[in-house]
């Protein structure tokens, strides 16, 4: 279980509360207006920004004390920070051993996870060889070869068109049903939400509220998520 207990955030002069739990292999999105607080709630569970209070729980261990690359979560961020001075390849590799130091059975990895992804081929290609799909794909598939169980994205779809982002939402849907992961969704797009996740936490005021069953809140939304999607 994924737990927030009486979390507090501090960036500048904004503040971020969180109290809530979720459990393994939810897809949950966190919902609200640019500014409101869904990145700095990430940042907080990734461990690139320090707790003011409170703890982030995972399977009962405290995590507030460890830095970025000893925590369970693997992140995806909005420009997907891929290398344009490497391969394909490479670039999944640095999720091995960053520095590029593989073994037959990383290259074997690669291998499967580049298919899994529909990039078989694609290989020696570097990033502006590519579609923007096909970088979206490449990205996803770097966080997947750390093999964490808690997926954190940052909108990283966000410049795709429609289609394509529905259908790396899509991917990472099915992955995540393989593998159990627990996914965190950070969008402003309430039909992101509606398509890939589970449970919502909308986030607005300084609070991420707890969460609400997808179906649920916007079958009946609560007036901050009223005035959020308008008329």
């Amino acid at each position: 279980m994924l737990h927030l207990d009486h979390l507090a955030l501090t960036v500048d002069n904004f503040r971020l509360t969180a109290n809530w739990s979720i459990p393994p292999g939810t897809k949950l999105a966190l919902l609200g207006g640019s500014g409101e607080g869904k990145s700095t709630l990430l940042m907080g569970l990734a461990g690139f920004l320090p707790l003011t209070s409170g703890r982030i729980l995972w399977q009962g261990r405290d995590l507030g004390h460890l830095p970025p690359a000893e925590r369970p979560m693997a992140i995806l961020f909005q420009d997907q920070n891929l290398f344009p001075h490497l391969t394909l390849a490479q670039n999944l590799g640095l999720a091995l051993n960053p520095r590029l130091r593989l073994t037959a059975a990383d290259h074997a990895r690669i291998a499967q996870v580049l298919e899994r992804l529909g990039l078989s081929g694609l290989s020696p290609r570097r990033p502006a060889d590519l579609s923007g799909g096909q970088q979206g794909r490449a990205a996803l598939g770097r966080v997947l070869l750390q093999a964490r169980p808690i997926l954190l994205l940052d909108e990283p779809f966000a410049a795709l068109g429609p289609a394509l982002k529905s259908d790396l939402l899509s991917l990472v849907a099915d992955l995540a049903a393989e593998t159990g992961t627990t996914v965190v969704l950070v969008t402003h797009d309430p039909a992101d939400a509606r398509r890939f996740a589970d449970q919502v936490v909308l986030v607005q005021g300084g609070v991420a509220a707890p969460p609400v069953e997808t179906d649920a809140i916007f079958a009946n939304p609560p007036p901050a998520l009223r005035a959020y999607l308008g008329p």
